[in-house]
This record gives C-alpha cells, structure tokens and sequence, in this order.
C-alpha cells in the first residue's frame, strides 16, 4: 500500500492552495470561459462573480492504479455461456461496448460539465490579465487630502498611551550617570582609604577614621536623593501627519444625444463607460468622472441625466472638446491628475465642424491627457468625424479609435483599445 502525505503548511481557509493550483492548470480554459461569460451578461454585473464551465474531458486528472502483469485469471458469476479456453467475439456497432457514457446512444444522460464559481476578484483578474493602462507615467501623483501618521522622533509631553517606556529609562540612567558620577567616584576611593585604613588596625576612634567615616555617609545620602526616574526623564513618542502619496485620474465621459443617437446606441456606450470606468479602478484609488453630453451644444451633467436624455436637432462636437478643455484647465491640473477621455457617437456631425473638432484634438486637448478613446456607434460606413479622427491617431499615440457595431463588441473592442503594449 501507497500513502502520499502533504506535509505543507494550510491557513484557515484549507482548500485555498488546492483551489490556485486549479486556477492555474486550467488557466486557458477558464479565460476562454470568463470570454463566453462576458458576451452574454450584462456589463454592468462586470463586478459579481461567474458561473464557470470547463468540459469533463479536460479536468481528467491522473490516479494510481495496480498493474495487472503476465497471465492473470478472473472469476465472473454468472456466466453460463463461455468456458475456458473460448474466445469472445467483438461486440457489433463499431463503437466497441454497448454505447454507454459520453456521446454514445445509451437510456444514460450524457455527462455534464464541472461547473464551479469564480468569485468577484477571480472573475475581474482573468477579465483584465492581458490589458493594461497606457501611458501610466507621470511626475506626481499626490493628493494632498489624504495623509498619514508617522513616526517622527521623540517629545517631553504627551498622553500616557504614548510613552515610550525604554527611551525614558535610557535617559534616567543617562542623568544619574551624570549627577553622580563625581560622587560615586569619591566614594569608592572614600571606601577604599577606609578599608586601607582598618587593615592597618587604626582604631575606629582615629580622627582620619571618623573623617572618612563621616564622609562615606554624606556621599551615600548624596547618592539616594537622586531619584530614580524624573519627569524630566519622560519621553514620548512624537507622531506627524505627512501627506499620502495615492493615485487619482479624472474619466471623462462625452456622449452625442443627438436625434441619431436612439437607446440602443446610448446603452452601448454606457456599458463601455462602465467598462472603462472598472478598468481604472484597479490602478488608480481615487477616480472623479465628469459627464458631458452634447448635440448643437454642450452641457456638464450628472449621470442620470447623462445616460437618459435625448435631444433633436443635430450635433456639434466641437462644442463637447471645448468644454472639456475649460474644466481640465479649471479643476484639473496636469501635474496632478491622470486626465482620460472616453467619447462615444455616431460619427454623425457637421462637415465643417468635424475639421475644427481636428485641430481641437490635436493642438488643445491631445497635450492635455493621458489618453483619449473614441468609439463610434454605427452599423454603417464611417462618418465624417470617423476620417477626421484619423489624422489625430497617426499624430499621437495615445489616441485610440475603434467601431461598435453591436453590444457584442463592447468587450473585444475594449481589449483592443488596452492591449498591452509592447515594450
């Protein structure tokens, strides 16, 4: 008999370890999993976990088993029909058995799939393992609310939950040293002349004996009166508040709620802003998002009245990229924030506006930010602001353009704008 022991250490949770050494084995397998999840749930549950499928025949694991070597004999009740010696026939059917288990016509159902959860953390890792944030370079990243307590020395006053123990004994010590130093000298020579003195068998009588005597004690007394500790000695420990270094970007959402735009386009470009909006979370701890929505004008608004209002007439773009610049330069300094830009249309505007949208981009705005995205909702031909547009991506490299044509290509579009890059 085989006993395999794992002697390795476990936490609480026991299954942990058992359960990342099946992330990883079956890594390939559960991404193109978490894919298939992707396209048929809703964008805005991106945060919950999943119900992950993987087929039976590619969790099959390895398993010890005795060897039947040389010429070995079985006993099977029941038999009536073959003795030893016979030879059995091959069944009939060309499949071999009688077409029991998986794809075989037996009265057995098929064998299902190993289902098994993904928590939240998992499902967002393999959502996000191959994408990263482009451009994440900047001078500083500080926000100056946010701060820190940190140890910065030592004071005489303070509560006494911040007494430093050690410290103060240190430095009582060090004082005693100091006061009685010259004191403790003396008594020592004082004890030794005294010593010296009745060894030689000088009477206790002797002036020079009652002298030092005399002495002795005063040195001794002069010893005792110095205290133990003082509150001089105390000593507390000193705590500051500095500023945290902490990551922060501002998302900009730009939607056209022009007549063009019907529901089904808006829904579209709010499961990309969504999408958007989750991938930053992972790399930066404070996120402002600003919505502006647009047509013939422009209009800062919140996020309801973002996602559900419609307006007729037609569309000026360029009036979105100009407020978009006043608010950067207002509330939004480039030495402080990480500026990101997500614009979603039909690529329906003015002819004439589309060119100045153009020199906006590539002379104001482009400067401004980290990186801009812009998805055009459309099941026809490109637009005008579509060939426009294009003249900015080859002029700057973090501007990205991609076509939505149905929700299904909210993810695959998304992947593409934040494809790793290569180094």
């Amino acid at each position: 008999m085989v006993h395999l022991i794992d002697r390795r250490v476990q936490g609480k949770n026991k299954s942990a370890p058992n359960r990342e050494r099946f992330l990883r084995r079956y890594k390939g397998q559960i991404k193109e999993a978490v894919a298939r999840a992707v396209k048929g749930r809703s964008i805005t549950d991106i945060e919950s976990g999943e119900s992950i499928s993987i087929p039976v025949k590619d969790v099959n694991e390895p398993n010890f088993g005795h060897s039947h070597g040389g010429v070995w004999e079985g006993v099977q009740p029941g038999n009536e029909e073959y003795q030893k010696g016979d030879q059995i026939a091959r069944p009939k059917g060309g499949g071999g058995g009688s077409g029991k288990g998986q794809g075989g016509n037996s009265e057995d159902p098929a064998e299902d799939d190993f289902v098994f959860q993904l928590s939240r953390e998992e499902f967002m890792n393999y959502f996000f393992e191959d994408l990263e944030l482009p451009n994440m370079v900047k001078t500083q990243l500080t926000s100056t609310t946010d701060f820190k307590s940190q140890r910065a020395g030592y004071k005489t006053s303070g509560t006494a939950s911040s007494l430093h123990v050690l410290r103060s004994l240190r430095g009582a010590m060090g004082r005693r040293i100091a006061v009685g130093g010259k004191s403790s000298r003396r008594l020592k020579e004082a004890e030794a002349e005294m010593s010296k003195l009745l060894d030689d068998h000088v009477p206790m009588t002797d002036e020079r004996v009652m002298k030092l005597k005399q002495e002795i004690h005063h040195l001794r007394t002069r010893l005792l009166a110095i205290p133990f500790l003082d509150p001089f000695d105390l000593r507390y420990s000193n705590r500051i508040k500095v500023p945290k270094p902490a990551s922060q970007c501002v998302m900009f959402c730009l939607l056209d709620v022009s007549g063009s735009m019907d529901e089904q386009k808006k829904d579209t470009a709010k499961r990309f802003f969504i999408l958007l909006y989750l991938f930053l979370t992972r790399a930066y701890e404070k996120i402002e998002v600003v919505f502006i929505r647009h047509h013939t004008t422009a209009q800062e608004v919140d996020e309801d009245a973002f996602f559900h209002s419609r307006e007729s007439g037609g569309t000026i773009v360029s009036s979105a990229l100009n407020m978009l610049t006043q608010i950067i330069k207002e509330r939004y300094a480039a030495s402080d924030w990480n500026v990101y830009v997500a614009q979603a249309s039909d690529g329906d505007n003015w002819d004439n506006d589309s060119q100045t949208c153009r020199e906006l981009l590539i002379n104001t705005v482009m400067p401004l930010v980290q990186y801009y995205a812009y998805v055009e909702i459309t099941e026809g031909d490109p637009q005008n602001l579509w060939l426009e547009y294009e003249q900015v991506a080859s002029r700057h490299a973090h501007f990205a353009m991609q076509k939505i044509e149905s929700p299904a290509d909210i993810y695959p579009v998304f992947r593409e704008l934040f494809k790793k890059q290569p180094n």
